[in-house]
């Protein structure tokens, strides 16, 4: 799929509002897309539909909440009666937590899950089904995290681990989707300058409750590149078929890559060759 096929198709982006989400509207609107905008924050959807305005295509901004099955299946449901079936569907949103495996507690855990895993899945089956009916190339784009290839380390593990399951999914995607005109792109960027610190600003209710940290908190991702590198990448990948997209924005992932690698296949035994 080209870009260029994009002009007068419909895209649709969730957590859209800004960081990695609003990077690609944006690209995707410059080649001509309309586009469907969809974030949980009513004020960022607000001043991202602005920001798009540039580009003269007709904008669509819809609160959703992914982890909510039933509230995706009626977004898609209701875009597809007015006749949007986007063409692109890129499934970014994405939260972070500092809360710890071992430890965390049970409503920030099913929270990073309900939205990094379940969400992935909740709006693949909400849009996959009207995708495929539309008789011609499209494409489903993951947005997983240069943590699903490397060792799950440092303060995150949590997140890690939830991108892990991410990527994952979007390897079962392009398997069920072989046989189909829909590829897809498995996005794994490193650390960039996005909000995903705050996370917590946007955390419904039934998962503890917002919480809006101060700006402090984010000096390490405000110091990262801005996700706009993003778009040159993705849009390679696209027009190549799909597959995975890995952006490197730190100095020491490929080196963690390789040694990751090197020491699961010094640690492999195969039997398959051995009767009993």
């Amino acid at each position: 799929m080209k870009y260029a096929d994009l002009k007068d198709s419909w895209a649709l982006v969730t957590g859209a509002a800004d960081g990695i989400g609003l990077a690609l509207a944006d690209s995707f609107a410059a080649a001509g897309a309309n586009i469907v905008l969809v974030d949980i924050r009513a004020a960022a959807l607000q001043s991202a539909t602005e920001q798009l305005a540039k580009h003269g295509v007709e904008i669509r901004a819809e609160m959703a909440d992914v982890s909510d099955r039933e509230a995706m299946i009626d977004l898609a449901e209701r875009l597809a009666s007015d006749s949007i079936v986007p063409r692109m569907l890129w499934i970014n949103a994405g939260v972070g937590a500092a809360a710890r495996l071992s430890d965390g507690k049970e409503k920030a855990i099913r929270w990073i899950y309900d939205v990094n895993l379940f969400g992935t899945i909740w709006t693949a089956q909400a849009f996959i089904p009207a995708m495929r009916e539309l008789g011609m190339s499209a494409h489903i784009g993951v947005t997983a995290s240069s943590a699903t290839l490397v060792p799950v380390d440092g303060p995150f593990p949590l997140y890690a681990a939830s991108k892990y399951a991410t990527a994952a999914v979007g390897e079962g995607l392009m398997s069920e989707l072989a046989d189909t005109e829909i590829d897809v792109t498995i996005l794994c960027p490193g650390l960039l300058n996005t909000g995903i610190w705050n996370s917590g600003r946007a955390r419904p209710d039934r998962f503890g409750g917002a919480r809006e940290l101060d700006d402090s908190a984010g000096e390490y991702w405000h110091q990262a590149k801005t996700p706009d590198i993003l778009t040159a990448p993705v849009k390679a990948t696209v027009e190549s078929g799909g597959g995975w997209c890995v952006v490197q924005t730190e100095p020491g992932t490929r080196g963690a890559f390789d040694r990751r690698n090197a020491a699961r296949a010094a640690q492999w035994t195969d039997l398959s060759n051995n009767a009993e």
